[in-house]
């Protein structure tokens, strides 16, 4: 299966963008298994400028040992997602930060094209002693002042049915956190048969996720 050819297949879950409901926790779409992990990475602009980057180019999927293959989407295809906005206390929208740039693909510093809504990649996940093929979508980015980074959705072929998402927020002090949130579950009956080995392995690369813009700035 070539990443290419994914970006016309349809997601494989119903709730697409239910890792933004505040409510997850409490009520995750149902049948599925929600989780929500966050941790300090540092603080200041410079740590939330690079924590942003890394974020919008793999850096934590790279960071957690997994292989990274993109695949441009059609513009066409991109313009027909989920763009989730943000409220502040007094009910006004979030605007944008500067990092969205209408029209124009931002590049990382290593070269690496910044994520964009409807981007399909596909992963390799190792479940030892194999490498596992898991496709995903993009299904939104959230490009904030304070609140950068994205969730993609699963595809067919990936072991898991739902979402996930990886935010990085700086607090009015100044601190910066990385948050995981997703919502999953098996997606084929011989993934239910190794649930509990499939969700160990979620939570493996969850604490992975945590670490992984936890050192030095690059």
């Amino acid at each position: 299966m070539v990443a290419a050819e994914l970006w016309s297949r349809p997601v494989s879950y119903g709730a697409v963008g239910a890792t933004q409901a505040p409510d997850l926790l409490q009520y995750p779409p149902a049948g599925y298994r929600p989780l929500e992990k966050r941790m300090r990475i540092g603080h200041g602009d410079a740590r939330f400028a690079w924590a942003s980057a890394a974020v919008f180019s793999w850096g934590i999927q790279r960071g957690s040992g997994f292989r990274v293959e993109t695949s441009h989407t059609p513009g066409y295809v991109s313009e027909l997602t989920y763009t989730p906005v943000s409220f502040d206390q007094a009910g006004e929208p979030v605007k944008p930060s500067h990092i969205s740039l209408e029209g124009e693909t931002v590049f990382g510093a290593d070269g690496t094209a910044f994520i964009a809504p409807g981007d399909t990649v596909l992963l390799g996940i190792r479940f030892w002693p194999i490498w596992v093929k898991a496709p995903a979508r993009v299904v939104y980015v959230v490009d904030e002042p304070q609140r950068r980074g994205f969730a993609y959705g699963t595809l067919p072929g990936h072991p898991e049915d739902g979402e996930e998402a990886f935010i990085v927020e700086q607090n009015d002090d100044g601190s910066v956190w990385i948050v995981i949130r997703a919502f999953s579950r098996p997606s084929a009956w011989y993934w239910w048969a190794v649930a509990p080995v499939l969700r160990a392995t979620q939570w493996f690369y969850t604490r992975r996720y945590l670490r992984a813009l936890a050192g030095p700035i690059g």
